[in-house]
């Protein structure tokens, strides 16, 4: 007879084991989280300084590779690793005069990095990461959200000599692409030798992760350079050179602690391995007056009492010129010693620390920006927008650093989650080639969030999974980028390696559902907004008259050509300009003057409507004729550029 309680029982055996099962697993995430908490988030300083290992370099390349990677900073890494793992024959190779991996953290001495958080939690209650796949395997190994370089390059080093499919070519005099016969594709490169002899390599697709897309330019690849595509090309962000410490003690860091920690000011802390704050050394007076300043100290904590700091900025440096770069160190090095004097004065903790050097490289922000198959804009990444071939994800705020010693910098927003597009890594022109990093195709503005190191470490990682794609689907690049079918693969593989790359929906942010939404739309687009760290455009705060002749005055930049007059004479005659309200009829002079329109104040409005400068739709927006807001003047600003350009 059977048992009627066989099945039940068994039932329940199963139950329990499942239960059992998942209950371990939770278990060991949480053990893997407090691991990473324990000794890499909140402090690290249990490890001991680690010797750089020797990276091994191949004596002689293979005729052809599926994928050569140009540049070994982090995003270079995370593209040959991920390229290698998805069984693609590829050689990382590098120009510049490097003996370790990692570039700009590691030899840049960029130690603490710029975290890309999400709104969510992890299981200890921190704050989760976006882009965890190649990111979160290097992180691992490292201190926290500042390490020490040399626990850094070894393990950029651990994670590509484990892998079978990866050559590493370091100190290489030059590497030139090879072009298809009518230029418009890249087939592989050829490579000048530290030994001064050449060597092709063919190879099926290239990954340039230079800093500067470099390999991409000799290609022929279109770019803007600096701050060309809001009107100013001369202008980039400062360069840096880090520079180190010693004698930080526990006692030095516990007293930072206590006086940054305690201040009641968000935008100031000490954790077990970061520091960030000081911001009074701004005060600091340089020596070159006209070529260096100070801002805040951002400090690292490497293993040995010693910490680097991100703080000193230098302008004017072409990056492309050697010369140029040279006397970037220069001045940098001639204002160190009068910098820790300065903080030796300035604050009591620093008395016993000393100077013990400067980075082998300058950290440069900005150079060349990628004119691709898509262009990242501000309003992508103040809106947190999503993207149909989403490969990773950026938070960072949009921090736009001093473009001279007077300027005092920016932060237009700050996003909480937006997607970077595939098509952003796809070049125009040239096919057969994708551009990783601060060098990849992003307007200037929303530059200064997508260029950390983070969010290029995951283009690295899609980069080199596209390429598998792209041999495997026999498609370009350029067709890739077109097809979301392939595209929904590329997702699926960056998915499977950890990336989590899943469509995002964001509640509206406060201003995107104000009435003049379009308006601030186009400001941003042309620089002229500035939402800081709340995202608080003050949209519905009182404008000014001096107010209105600089946003007329910034706005040149979408036709210089049609600005024909002086801007300044709107207000050439008012008393208190920056103080008194400013009125329609004032607002529309200003307008008029700019553009050399003869008009009487009284007649401006009517000359930019019968010009087709300004809308009624626009008109019926504004509450007081007489007390117009910044969200009433952005929109004047819309009618302009649409009346001048035919585009918002």
């Amino acid at each position: 007879m059977a048992n009627p309680n066989r099945n039940n029982s068994a039932s329940k055996g199963w139950l329990w084991l499942m239960g059992t099962l998942i209950l371990l697993a939770v278990l060991a995430a949480a053990a893997s989280l407090y691991y990473q908490y324990k000794y890499h988030v909140s402090g690290g300083q249990s490890h001991a300084k680690q010797e750089f290992e020797e990276v091994k370099s191949v004596k002689k390349t293979k005729e052809a590779y599926d994928v050569i990677v140009v540049g070994t900073d982090p995003e270079g890494v995370a593209a040959a690793v991920s390229a290698a793992r998805n069984g693609l024959n590829t050689l990382l190779v590098d120009g510049r005069n490097r003996e370790i991996l990692g570039g700009l953290m590691t030899l840049g001495w960029i130690n603490s990095i710029d975290m890309n958080y999400s709104s969510s939690k992890n299981l200890l209650g921190k704050d989760d990461v976006f882009n965890k796949g190649f990111f979160s395997e290097w992180y691992s190994k490292i201190e926290g959200d500042s390490f020490d370089v040399n626990t850094a390059a070894n393990a950029f080093y651990d994670l590509v000599k484990n892998e079978s499919n990866i050559d590493v070519l370091l100190k290489t005099k030059k590497i030139d692409p090879l072009l298809s016969e009518d230029k418009k594709s890249v087939t592989g490169a050829t490579i000048t030798l530290e030994n001064g002899s050449t060597q092709v390599v063919k190879a099926a697709s290239v990954i340039d992760a230079t800093q500067d897309g470099d390999f991409a330019a000799a290609a022929g690849v279109p770019f803007t350079i600096g701050h060309e595509d809001i009107g100013d090309p001369k202008s980039k962000m400062a360069v840096t050179l880090a520079f180190r410490l010693k004698n930080v003690t526990p006692e030095v860091w516990n007293l930072m602690a206590k006086r940054l920690n305690g201040d009641n000011n968000p935008d100031t802390g000490v954790n077990e391995v970061s520091v960030f704050g000081y911001g009074e050394m701004s005060k600091y007076p340089p020596l070159n007056k006209e070529r260096a300043k100070m801002r805040g100290l951002n400090m690292g904590r490497e293993n040995d009492d010693k910490v680097l700091i991100n703080a000193l900025q230098i302008f004017g440096v072409d990056a492309f010129d050697p010369k140029s770069v040279q006397e970037a160190f220069d001045i940098g090095k001639k204002e160190l010693p009068n910098i820790l004097d300065y903080m030796q004065k300035t604050f009591p903790e620093f008395a016993s620390l000393e100077l013990d050097g400067s980075a082998p490289e300058l950290y440069v922000r900005e150079t060349r920006h990628m004119q691709g198959e898509y262009r990242l804009n501000i309003v992508d990444v103040c809106t947190n927008n999503d993207q149909w071939d989403r490969i990773g994800f950026g938070s960072y705020p949009v921090d736009i650093q001093r473009i001279s010693p007077t300027d005092s910098g920016t932060v237009v927003c700050k996003p909480k989650q937006y997607a970077i597009p595939f098509r952003s890594l796809v070049p125009q022109k040239v096919d057969g080639l994708l551009v990783v990093g601060r060098s990849a195709s992003y307007d200037t503005l929303p530059h200064g969030s997508a260029r950390v190191m983070p969010t290029g470490m995951a283009e690295g990682e899609a980069a080199g999974a596209a390429a598998m794609l792209a041999k495997q689907e026999k498609m370009t690049f350029r067709q890739l980028s077109a097809s979301k079918e392939v595209i929904a693969k590329l997702q699926d593989q960056l998915n499977k390696q950890g990336m989590e790359v899943h469509p995002i929906t964001l509640k509206p942010q406060p201003f995107m559902e104000h009435k003049a939404y379009e308006g601030l739309k186009t400001a941003l687009m042309l620089g002229l907004a500035s939402g800081a760290y709340d995202n608080n455009f003050h949209l519905d705060d009182a404008s000014n008259p001096k107010r209105m002749v600089n946003l007329v005055s910034g706005a040149k930049k979408m036709k210089p050509d049609a600005f024909k007059g002086d801007v300044s004479q709107a207000i050439a005659k008012l008393e208190n300009a920056d103080k008194v309200q400013l009125s329609l009829e004032q607002a529309t002079y200003t307008i008029t003057q700019a553009l050399g329109l003869t008009a009487a104040s009284k007649e401006a409005q009517a000359k930019l409507m019968e010009n087709k400068l300004l809308t009624d739709a626009s008109l019926k927006l504004i509450a007081d004729k007489a007390k117009l807001t910044n969200a009433d003047t952005y929109m004047l600003i819309r009618d302009l550029k649409i009346g001048i350009t035919g585009k918002p």
